[in-house]
């Protein structure tokens, strides 16, 4: 039955107080739909719509578009990412910045870079380093590799992992390479998938909202 224009109300007060993703279950729609309250099943469905625009804004790429535009997006996805990874906890408390490389991808560096530029109050400060394939990894949390850099990525992608690098590629092949996330263009989007396995294997956990609109998750190990 719809809601009365009370119900609406209340609705409304619950999108506003949602602080968190809902946790998914393997209990069916409407075992659910008998086990919880109209009010918490409406805060779920607000906290899936915030998320969803955080990641669904992107504007669609057509064919023959200008190519800055697919950059930019995958840069603004690369620095939302961030806040929905945890990384490897360390023995030293993290003084200095999160430090994003970018290899083979020079325009998304730059693009990176304005868009920390103009990010203000973060907890922690972000870095945007652009480096060679050959470059050592010890500084970098966040590694990005261009589709340039597709034939040598499988080393760095390994080697990324045993150091608990967050890594995210743009060309087919790569989660089978052990790459965490990996961009994909779908109906003319810009979206993700993500490999799980990748995740697990550099420590890395990542958030329930991430994983919710990602285009693909791979949970088996490649």
């Amino acid at each position: 039955m719809p809601p009365t224009s009370n119900s609406g109300a209340r609705a409304g007060a619950a999108c506003s107080s949602a602080p968190r993703w809902p946790s998914w279950s393997t209990v069916s729609e409407p075992a659910m739909r008998r086990s919880l309250s109209p009010v918490v099943i409406l805060r779920r469905l607000c906290a899936c719509a915030a998320v969803l625009a955080v990641f669904a804004w992107s504007t669609p790429i057509a064919t023959g578009a200008d190519v800055g535009t697919e950059r930019g997006i995958k840069a603004a996805f690369v620095a939302k990412f961030i806040g929905y990874v945890d990384f490897p906890a360390t023995a030293e408390p993290v003084a200095g910045p999160l430090v994003i490389g970018v290899v083979g991808a020079d325009d998304i560096a730059a693009e990176l870079a304005r868009i920390v530029a103009t990010r203000g109050g973060a907890v922690r400060p972000v870095t945007v380093k652009r480096m060679d394939a050959d470059d050592p990894l010890e500084d970098v949390d966040v590694l990005f590799v261009g589709l340039s850099e597709a034939e040598r990525a499988e080393r760095l992608l390994r080697a990324a992992a045993t150091q608990g690098i967050l890594t995210i590629t743009e060309f087919d092949g790569a989660l089978r390479q052990g790459s965490v996330i990996n961009f994909r263009i779908v109906n003319e989007r810009v979206r993700f998938e993500v490999s799980l396995g990748a995740a697990e294997r550099a420590n890395l956990k990542l958030s329930s909202r991430l994983l919710s609109v990602a285009y693909h998750v791979q949970r088996e190990t490649p």
